[in-house]
């Protein structure tokens, strides 16, 4: 993953753990692509040759949206893990070389304020969409996921978890993990269960000051 660059940091304690009970760290990549195809090998690659030595690592999600745009959440145990696989000579060299598959710059986020709903990050997803949220009332949000998680099965099958992280106290970049594009996209239509009616309006209303990204063929490692 691409060394260590802290462009925006949030440190609030959030309610996801990782498996060892410590907070969750992950960095946020995004940039114009020029050769998607060797960015895949480069990420392959890393998997296949770096992936062992790096402590801590949890997981990537990444994929190319339709106006050729690159985007990736690189998950770590913790910020340390992620800065000591950034210091390693391997990983420099990885960065410098498939640096080369964007056209300009890419920028990175951090942040250890982190949620996740239902599974959290699911590898069996076959579609994946990218939330970007601003101006939003995180108790607001939080209390209508847990308003929605009880229904979530019977209602929307299709998704099958999420990853919140917070780069701001109002701002944050989500990824929802879904069985697959037609699914989500009946799942999206389908009219909410009676005890959640009351609520649709207040979730249209925190959903306008967000923009989606799909990934049409998610890379998950």
């Amino acid at each position: 993953m691409p060394p260590l660059r802290r462009r925006a940091v949030a440190t609030k304690m959030a309610p996801h753990s990782n498996a060892e009970g410590g907070m969750m760290f992950v960095q946020v990549m995004e940039g114009r692509v020029a050769d998607e195809g060797g960015l895949r090998r480069q990420f392959d690659r890393w998997m296949t040759e770096l992936r062992p030595g790096a402590k801590g690592f949890l997981g990537t999600t990444a994929g190319v949206t339709a106006d050729g745009t690159a985007v990736m959440f690189a998950r770590f145990d913790s910020a340390a893990d992620a800065a000591t696989n950034s210091s390693r000579p391997e990983q420099g060299e990885w960065w410098s070389e498939t640096q080369g598959c964007f056209d300009g710059e890419v920028s990175i986020t951090d942040s250890d304020d982190v949620e996740t709903f239902l599974a959290g990050g699911s590898d069996d997803a076959r579609f994946v969409q990218i939330m970007k949220g601003h101006g939003v009332a995180r108790d607001r949000l939080r209390a209508l996921d847990e308003q929605f998680e009880p229904h979530a099965t019977s209602w929307r099958p299709d998704l099958l978890g999420g990853i919140r992280v917070w780069t701001d106290a109002d701002s944050y970049v989500e990824v929802a993990y879904f069985t697959n594009e037609e699914e989500a996209r009946k799942g999206e239509s389908k009219p909410p269960p009676a005890e959640l009616s009351a609520q649709m309006s207040e979730f249209q209303s925190v959903m306008a000051n967000v923009d989606f990204v799909d990934l049409r063929d998610p890379w998950l490692y």
